[in-house]
């Protein structure tokens, strides 16, 4: 992976701080505090399904080269002890055969496995004399597995994936389909279903979506009169002109029936990636013959836009009926920039998602890893994630209560005491300083959260409106910022950083609700501001707008002890300017859940 370029990293950053090899032992979202899934060299597409005797059986895409190369198969590995230890690598298909890419299994009722993969049927080498990558060319084949996992059916069966325009029109005029798909099939009722990309341009671009559906796979048992459906109806799949011509990684999620009864079984939800910067989303309410027409995925319906560039934006449904969405926050438009991974909630209202303001759930000290194509395993009310990052897999346990505070967002209202080190509240006037708590060296993995309340009559950039700051400069300071934001500055004596919320978020004589957030985990600064993490925003910059790529910063690995002094000032209200209700320290990060139910308590809070 090429180097970060410095367009992306707000605060200045040495090379040795973004090759930083230090983990924060403690913490469960540095992904170097996870266990490692068996590879060959290169690994990818690590997805894990919870077999019919209580193991794990994870597949993947491996081999001894890179990406690509001759020698890429799917394999299979067991943990018998819910991923702390895998077994040694069981071919599905073998390294010396043709390319065998991207597989992903299926566990049916009657406790058999299947597992659907891209097969270089034809062998493909070369086209008009030079070589090609071919593993995404050939045949949509699956094999299948009655032993969970352990071994393979000798035979494989292709799926059958009638010619259409996408694939008239392609690089070899259709003598060779072009397609990949990421993620697992569901099941939607009485079917199961998948998505996958097919694509017009070797190797991957001009791409549109497909699915494949199946009423009988999940009790048939002679492969020969298994059915299958290739979906949407026509010629054409899912896409938008207007997206531009890579429109991939479709996945999907099934639909719960609303009541009373007005959304089918078969409803179902998709989610895939652009290069516009925002994800596109989908619903269809007949099993997928037909498709609403893609949108730029929203957190509510007509709302604000979710970011994520060219990386797989995961979603799935647990078993709560609930909806979790990993994808990476910024609107760059490139293969880069996958750290930190970021999750929201999904609660479903009536036929409709909607997604709650997203946490960081994994990150790397090194800023040029980039964790993708995740999986989510559940069982017996335990999650965990898997990802990789091409050339390590790993699975994580996560914290049910991260996920659960995503998913009651939008009803708790409930201020957070956990870590509360000191408070200010507003009514005797002549307050204007606080005993400021000794913090944690943010160079070790500490943090700290200042949540406020503030209304101020004049918005003019500069006004301080808490500062720790010493003598000599160290500490922490809350100013205005142009354009009315926020702006946080932290200084360990040596080490300064700074960020502001985003623009235009505060309004004059307007209670406002701020809370920031420093994180010495991933070492990224967080502004939730009315209920609503800053994301960079999405106004035209040709329109005069000032939006960013993202509304998260860094800040160096070394930036430490910001303590400054005993005391903090407080902005003291005066005439026609309120200034600050109320201001709590917390001496650790808050997530993003906790933020908005401190919102959410009101101005009474």
């Amino acid at each position: 992976m090429r180097k970060l370029p410095s367009a992306l990293i707000p605060l200045c950053l040495s090379v040795t701080c973004i090759l930083c090899m230090e983990a924060t032992a403690a913490d469960p979202r540095n992904l170097r505090n996870g266990h490692v899934i068996p590879d060959e060299g290169y690994c990818d597409q690590p997805y894990t399904v919870v077999t019919a005797d209580g193991n794990w059986l994870c597949t993947l895409t491996t081999g001894p080269g890179k990406e690509g190369n001759r020698g890429q198969h799917v394999a299979a590995t067991i943990s018998s002890d819910r991923g702390r230890t895998w077994s040694k690598l069981i071919d599905i298909e073998p390294t010396d055969g043709p390319e065998a890419s991207w597989a992903m299994p299926l566990v049916v009722p009657g406790g058999r496995v299947y597992v659907f993969y891209v097969y270089n049927g034809e062998d493909v080498r070369t086209w008009q004399g030079r070589p090609i990558r071919a593993d995404t060319l050939g045949w949509y084949v699956y094999k299948f597995s009655d032993d969970h996992g352990r071994t393979w059916s000798k035979d494989r069966y292709r799926l059958p994936m009638r010619q259409s325009a996408v694939d008239r029109t392609n690089t070899f005029g259709g003598k060779w389909q072009i397609f990949w798909g990421i993620g697992k099939p569901i099941v939607a009722g009485d079917a199961a279903v998948f998505a996958f990309a097919r694509c017009g341009k070797h190797l991957i671009d001009n791409s549109e979506g497909w699915f494949f559906r199946s009423g009988n796979v999940l009790h048939e048992t002679d492969p020969a009169k298994i059915r299958w459906q290739l979906l949407p109806d026509g010629d054409v799949g899912l896409k938008s002109p207007e997206f531009g011509a890579v429109q991939a990684e479709q996945n999907v999620v099934a639909l719960r029936p609303s009541q009373p009864a007005a959304l089918p079984d078969s409803s179902l939800y998709c989610m895939y990636r652009t290069v516009t910067g925002y994800p596109c989303h989908s619903y269809s309410r007949d099993g997928g013959r037909t498709w609403t027409k893609p949108e730029h995925a929203t957190y509510t319906p007509g709302g604000r836009k979710m970011k994520n560039p060219r990386a797989c934006p995961r979603i799935w449904r647990a078993g709560n009926g609930k909806f979790l969405f990993w994808f990476h926050n910024h609107s760059g438009k490139d293969y880069r920039h996958r750290n930190p991974a970021w999750i929201a909630g999904g609660v479903q209202r009536d036929d409709k998602i909607h997604w709650s303001q997203p946490e960081i759930l994994l990150y790397d000290p090194d800023l040029n890893v980039g964790p993708s194509y995740p999986d989510l395993i559940e069982q017996d009310g335990r999650y965990w994630i898997t990802e990789t990052q091409k050339t390590v897999a790993r699975v994580h346990e996560i914290d049910p209560t991260l996920l659960e505070g995503l998913w009651r967002q939008g009803t708790v209202k409930k201020m957070t005491t956990r870590g509360l080190a000191a408070t200010f509240q507003a009514g005797d006037t002549t307050t204007v300083e606080i005993a400021m708590p000794a913090l944690s060296d943010l160079s070790e993995g500490g943090g700290f959260s200042i949540d406020f309340r503030i209304a101020l009559a004049d918005l003019t950039a500069g006004q301080e409106i808490f500062s720790s700051r010493d003598d000599s400069g160290k500490g922490i300071a809350l100013t205005t910022a142009e354009g009315g934001a926020v702006r946080i500055e932290l200084s360990d004596g040596k080490q300064t950083a700074g960020w502001n919320c985003d623009a235009g978020l505060l309004r004059p004589n307007t209670s406002h609700h701020v809370a920031v957030i420093v994180d010495g985990g991933p070492k990224i600064i967080t502004f939730v501001v009315d209920g609503r993490l800053c994301d960079g925003g999405t106004a035209s910059l040709a329109a005069g707008g000032t939006a960013r790529q993202y509304g998260w910063g860094r800040f160096p690995k070394e930036l430490g002890n910001v303590n400054g002094a005993k005391t903090a000032r407080i902005m003291p209200s005066s005439k026609g300017n309120p200034g600050l209700r109320h201001l709590r320290i917390y001496d650790r990060y808050l997530r993003t859940s906790e933020a908005v139910a401190n919102w959410r308590i009101g101005d009474t809070g």
